[in-house]
């Protein structure tokens, strides 16, 4: 920040920079700690409202800045955590229960829209998103895959039983590759002058990881000698 912007601010960023790296530190715990233990489930709170703190002081700097694709990404990282979030409370989906709520609905379309205008920004008018077009497309592009993939469940009842570990697994990876980027971005982004790439680095990484992650747990589950559903 600038010398002349007022202490709140710098409060803001301060607050905004402590949660982004106990996110950055807390989310490695939350994965190697036992699934469902009380270790996992600690660690994994508290990553979720690091991340919700991250989001909301991003979105504070953003307005005041104005930085627009700052504050639709914050929007679009948080989105993935707080949908992985949720999705735990949504495990009786399977057996065709209505289980998404008005929050649920309102958090995917808030992240599809938002998602929608980062990535239509990106590729219409990038000077309205700091110049970062391809950025701005591939992290809209992801981001109204997830709201979209999300809404489809709540209209349709999931085919395997387990769907809520790979949405649970595939948001909360989701969220750190956002921490990721911001860990790049502040650490190496200054002594290669900002390139564009960095900010999709952890996305190439990311992607396959959860894909392979999602993959690996899929045939885990699924019964041998049975094809697993699509």
């Amino acid at each position: 920040m600038h010398g002349h912007d007022p202490l709140w601010v710098n409060v803001v960023l301060g607050l905004h920079v402590a949660a982004g790296s106990g996110a950055f530190v807390l989310a490695p715990l939350a994965l190697v700690t036992a699934k469902g233990g009380k270790a996992h489930r600690f660690w994994g709170k508290i990553y979720f409202w690091s991340m919700a703190g991250v989001a909301v002081s991003a979105l504070t700097m953003a307005v005041y800045r104005p930085l627009l694709f700052l504050g639709l990404v914050a929007i679009f990282s948080f989105y993935s955590a707080f949908v992985a979030y949720r999705v735990l409370g949504q495990k009786a989906a399977y057996k065709g229960e209505k289980t998404a709520t008005t929050v649920d609905w309102a958090g995917a379309v808030v992240c599809f829209a938002a998602s929608a205008l980062l990535a239509g920004l990106g590729a219409a008018r990038p000077e309205w998103v700091q110049g970062l077009g391809i950025p701005a497309m591939v992290f809209g592009g992801l981001g109204m895959w997830i709201a979209a993939k999300a809404a489809w469940r709540f209209m349709h009842p999931p085919r395997e039983k387990m769907f809520w570990w790979y949405a649970h697994l595939q948001g909360m990876i989701g969220s750190y590759i956002a921490a990721w980027t911001a860990f790049c971005l502040v650490t190496i982004g200054p002594r290669l002058h900002n390139p564009w790439w960095l900010w999709i680095l952890p996305v190439t990484v990311g992607v396959p990881a959860i894909i392979a992650t999602t993959a690996y747990y899929r045939q885990k589950f699924t019964p041998k000698g049975l094809a697993v559903q699509a």
